[in-house]
């Protein structure tokens, strides 16, 4: 396991604690698939895809070295999922100029479960990133929403990211797993400096 895909628990002021844990693909495939079949998931662009489809897409993240799939549970209940990958390693490189230390990021808050809680979207980002920023050799973040997810991008701003410009991510049409062409808007976040 490497360092990216170790689990962590953060306590969240308010909140609870939560763990990031590696993403189990048959295990966790009937909750992501629920997840991504709703509306409000539209721009994580799975609608539509079965169960089955969701697990293989899972099964092929987990056997990269370059992309890493996470649940995130507050206090032993899932709340979000998040990815990270190697930017350069991703049709994302194809739309600007990479960096060393450049780390892809994508997360899907889960469906709340009960009343809405302040600062919860906020705290469960939080806790991603700073994992992310935790690991050797993670200089910079950066995201790519649908460039039509206005609500994603300002997410994104509050929590300190750059907006860069609009590209066109080119389609991916692999044996294993096919992504269609996507309008995305870039942001970035420079790691914080070290202590």
């Amino acid at each position: 396991m490497t360092p990216a895909q170790r689990p962590g628990t953060r306590p969240v002021e308010g909140l609870g604690q939560v763990l990031l844990r590696p993403v189990e693909p048959a295990r966790d495939a009937e909750l992501i698939h629920g997840w991504v079949s709703e509306e409000r998931a539209r721009f994580w662009g799975m609608a539509g895809a079965s169960r089955r489809l969701v697990q293989e897409i899972y099964e092929d993240l987990d056997r990269r070295d370059t992309h890493h799939a996470f649940l995130a549970l507050l206090d032993g209940v899932p709340a979000a999922l998040f990815q990270s990958y190697d930017c350069t390693a991703d049709r994302v490189c194809e739309c600007y100029t990479a960096r060393p230390g450049d780390v892809g990021v994508h997360l899907l808050i889960g469906p709340a479960a009960g009343p809405a809680r302040p600062g919860f979207t906020g705290a469960l980002l939080d806790a991603f990133l700073g994992h992310l920023f935790a690991l050797p050799g993670t200089r910079r973040l950066v995201a790519e929403p649908d460039a039509r997810n206005a609500k994603a991008v300002a997410r994104l701003e509050r929590a300190g990211f750059v907006r860069g410009p609009e590209v066109e991510l080119p389609e991916i049409d692999l044996p294993e797993v096919r992504l269609p062409a996507k309008r995305a808007r870039l942001l970035f976040l420079d790691a914080p400096p070290r202590r």
